[in-house]
Protein backbone atom coordinates (compact mmCIF):
# COMPACT_ATOMS: atom_id res chain seq x y z
CA UNK A 1 0.00 0.00 0.00
CA UNK A 2 1.42 3.40 -0.98
CA UNK A 3 1.42 6.50 1.19
CA UNK A 4 -1.43 8.06 -0.79
CA UNK A 5 -3.54 4.87 -0.72
CA UNK A 6 -3.06 4.74 3.03
CA UNK A 7 -4.00 8.42 3.23
CA UNK A 8 -7.21 7.88 1.22
CA UNK A 9 -8.36 5.22 3.66
CA UNK A 10 -7.51 7.41 6.63
CA UNK A 11 -10.43 9.12 8.30
CA UNK A 12 -8.68 11.59 10.56
CA UNK A 13 -5.50 13.43 11.34
CA UNK A 14 -2.37 11.53 12.25
CA UNK A 15 1.40 11.68 11.79
CA UNK A 16 3.17 9.95 8.92
CA UNK A 17 6.76 9.40 7.90
CA UNK A 18 7.83 10.12 4.32
CA UNK A 19 11.33 10.57 2.95
CA UNK A 20 12.67 10.31 6.50
CA UNK A 21 10.56 13.22 7.81
CA UNK A 22 7.64 12.87 10.17
CA UNK A 23 4.80 15.29 9.51
CA UNK A 24 1.12 15.65 10.36
CA UNK A 25 -1.59 14.80 7.87
CA UNK A 26 -5.24 15.75 7.87
CA UNK A 27 -6.37 12.38 6.51
CA UNK A 28 -9.31 12.40 4.13
CA UNK A 29 -9.89 16.13 4.55
CA UNK A 30 -6.25 16.86 3.78
CA UNK A 31 -6.47 14.75 0.63
CA UNK A 32 -9.63 16.55 -0.44
CA UNK A 33 -8.00 19.95 0.12
CA UNK A 34 -4.97 18.85 -1.93
CA UNK A 35 -7.32 17.67 -4.68
CA UNK A 36 -9.17 21.00 -4.67
CA UNK A 37 -5.85 22.84 -4.91
CA UNK A 38 -4.67 20.67 -7.80
CA UNK A 39 -8.02 20.92 -9.60
CA UNK A 40 -8.10 24.69 -9.10
CA UNK A 41 -4.65 25.00 -10.65
CA UNK A 42 -5.65 22.71 -13.54
CA UNK A 43 -8.81 24.74 -14.10
CA UNK A 44 -6.81 28.00 -14.18
CA UNK A 45 -4.56 26.43 -16.82
CA UNK A 46 -7.65 25.35 -18.78
CA UNK A 47 -9.06 28.87 -18.55
CA UNK A 48 -5.74 30.32 -19.73
CA UNK A 49 -5.78 27.96 -22.73
CA UNK A 50 -9.41 28.84 -23.44
CA UNK A 51 -8.55 32.55 -23.49
CA UNK A 52 -5.11 31.96 -25.08
CA UNK A 53 -3.23 33.86 -22.37
CA UNK A 54 -0.33 33.02 -20.07
CA UNK A 55 -0.57 32.82 -16.28
CA UNK A 56 0.40 36.46 -15.67
CA UNK A 57 -2.04 37.79 -18.26
CA UNK A 58 -4.81 35.59 -16.85
CA UNK A 59 -4.12 36.98 -13.38
CA UNK A 60 -4.17 40.52 -14.79
CA UNK A 61 -7.52 39.82 -16.43
CA UNK A 62 -8.85 38.45 -13.16
CA UNK A 63 -7.90 41.65 -11.32
CA UNK A 64 -9.39 43.83 -14.05
CA UNK A 65 -12.62 41.83 -14.11
CA UNK A 66 -13.02 41.77 -10.32
CA UNK A 67 -11.72 45.25 -9.47
CA UNK A 68 -12.60 47.16 -12.63
CA UNK A 69 -10.42 49.39 -14.76
CA UNK A 70 -7.08 50.43 -13.29
CA UNK A 71 -3.82 51.99 -14.35
CA UNK A 72 -0.85 49.78 -15.13
CA UNK A 73 0.90 51.11 -12.01
CA UNK A 74 -2.11 50.05 -9.91
CA UNK A 75 -2.12 46.63 -11.55
CA UNK A 76 1.62 45.96 -11.09
CA UNK A 77 1.60 45.39 -7.30
CA UNK A 78 -1.46 43.17 -7.59
CA UNK A 79 0.51 40.98 -9.99
CA UNK A 80 3.70 41.22 -7.94
CA UNK A 81 5.71 42.31 -10.96
CA UNK A 82 7.44 45.50 -12.08
CA UNK A 83 5.70 48.32 -13.93
CA UNK A 84 7.73 47.41 -17.03
CA UNK A 85 6.64 43.77 -16.90
CA UNK A 86 3.05 44.92 -16.35
CA UNK A 87 3.29 47.06 -19.47
CA UNK A 88 4.30 43.97 -21.47
CA UNK A 89 1.37 42.03 -20.01
CA UNK A 90 -1.05 44.86 -20.84
CA UNK A 91 0.41 45.10 -24.36
CA UNK A 92 -0.30 41.39 -24.87
CA UNK A 93 -3.86 41.72 -23.50
CA UNK A 94 -4.55 44.70 -25.77
CA UNK A 95 -3.01 43.02 -28.83
CA UNK A 96 -5.13 39.90 -28.26
CA UNK A 97 -8.33 41.90 -27.77
CA UNK A 98 -8.75 41.01 -24.09
CA UNK A 99 -8.38 44.61 -22.89
CA UNK A 100 -8.12 48.15 -24.15
CA UNK A 101 -6.47 51.33 -22.94
CA UNK A 102 -8.72 54.28 -22.22
CA UNK A 103 -8.02 57.77 -20.91
CA UNK A 104 -8.07 58.02 -17.13
CA UNK A 105 -11.37 59.64 -16.07
CA UNK A 106 -9.75 62.31 -13.87
CA UNK A 107 -6.06 62.47 -14.87
CA UNK A 108 -5.52 62.99 -18.58
CA UNK A 109 -1.82 62.06 -18.22
CA UNK A 110 -2.77 58.46 -17.38
CA UNK A 111 -4.56 55.59 -19.04
CA UNK A 112 -6.65 52.86 -17.49
CA UNK A 113 -6.83 49.27 -18.64
CA UNK A 114 -10.37 48.04 -19.26
CA UNK A 115 -11.23 44.37 -19.84
CA UNK A 116 -13.09 43.81 -23.10
CA UNK A 117 -16.71 42.68 -22.66
CA UNK A 118 -16.36 39.71 -25.07
CA UNK A 119 -13.36 38.42 -23.10
CA UNK A 120 -15.18 38.87 -19.81
CA UNK A 121 -18.12 36.93 -21.25
CA UNK A 122 -15.82 34.10 -22.45
CA UNK A 123 -14.19 33.92 -19.01
CA UNK A 124 -17.55 33.75 -17.26
CA UNK A 125 -18.85 31.17 -19.76
CA UNK A 126 -15.97 28.93 -18.68
CA UNK A 127 -16.30 29.78 -14.97
CA UNK A 128 -20.06 29.52 -14.51
CA UNK A 129 -20.34 25.72 -14.45
CA UNK A 130 -17.78 25.62 -11.62
CA UNK A 131 -19.26 28.59 -9.75
CA UNK A 132 -22.78 27.21 -10.07
CA UNK A 133 -21.66 23.72 -9.09
CA UNK A 134 -19.95 24.96 -5.93
CA UNK A 135 -22.95 27.15 -5.08
CA UNK A 136 -25.28 24.17 -5.58
CA UNK A 137 -23.09 21.92 -3.41
CA UNK A 138 -23.14 24.55 -0.66
CA UNK A 139 -26.89 25.05 -0.99
CA UNK A 140 -27.44 21.29 -0.65
CA UNK A 141 -25.88 21.35 2.83
CA UNK A 142 -28.07 21.97 5.87
CA UNK A 143 -27.45 25.45 7.29
CA UNK A 144 -25.63 24.14 10.38
CA UNK A 145 -23.26 22.12 8.16
CA UNK A 146 -22.58 25.18 6.01
CA UNK A 147 -21.60 27.04 9.18
CA UNK A 148 -19.23 24.23 10.22
CA UNK A 149 -17.68 23.93 6.76
CA UNK A 150 -17.39 27.71 6.53
CA UNK A 151 -15.64 27.91 9.89
CA UNK A 152 -13.25 25.11 8.91
CA UNK A 153 -12.41 26.74 5.57
CA UNK A 154 -11.87 30.08 7.32
CA UNK A 155 -9.37 28.33 9.62
CA UNK A 156 -7.56 26.82 6.63
CA UNK A 157 -7.43 30.26 4.97
CA UNK A 158 -5.97 31.69 8.19
CA UNK A 159 -3.26 29.00 8.16
CA UNK A 160 -2.25 29.86 4.60
CA UNK A 161 -2.35 33.62 5.22
CA UNK A 162 -0.26 33.19 8.36
CA UNK A 163 2.31 31.11 6.49
CA UNK A 164 2.53 33.76 3.75
CA UNK A 165 2.91 36.55 6.31
CA UNK A 166 5.60 34.58 8.16
CA UNK A 167 7.41 33.93 4.89
CA UNK A 168 7.26 37.59 3.91
CA UNK A 169 8.54 38.66 7.33
CA UNK A 170 11.38 36.12 7.13
CA UNK A 171 12.33 37.28 3.63
CA UNK A 172 12.30 40.93 4.76
CA UNK A 173 14.52 40.10 7.75
CA UNK A 174 17.03 38.35 5.46
CA UNK A 175 17.04 40.96 2.72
Amino acid sequence: MTFMEDERKSEGPRRVQTAGHEHPTAGTIGNQLRSIGALSKAFEQHLGRTLAVNDTDLEAMEHLILSGPMTPSELAPKLGISNAATTFSVDRLVASGHARREPHPTDRRKTVIVPSPPSVARAFDALMPVLNGVADAAADLPAEHRDIVGAFLASVIDVYEGALEDGAAEAAAQG
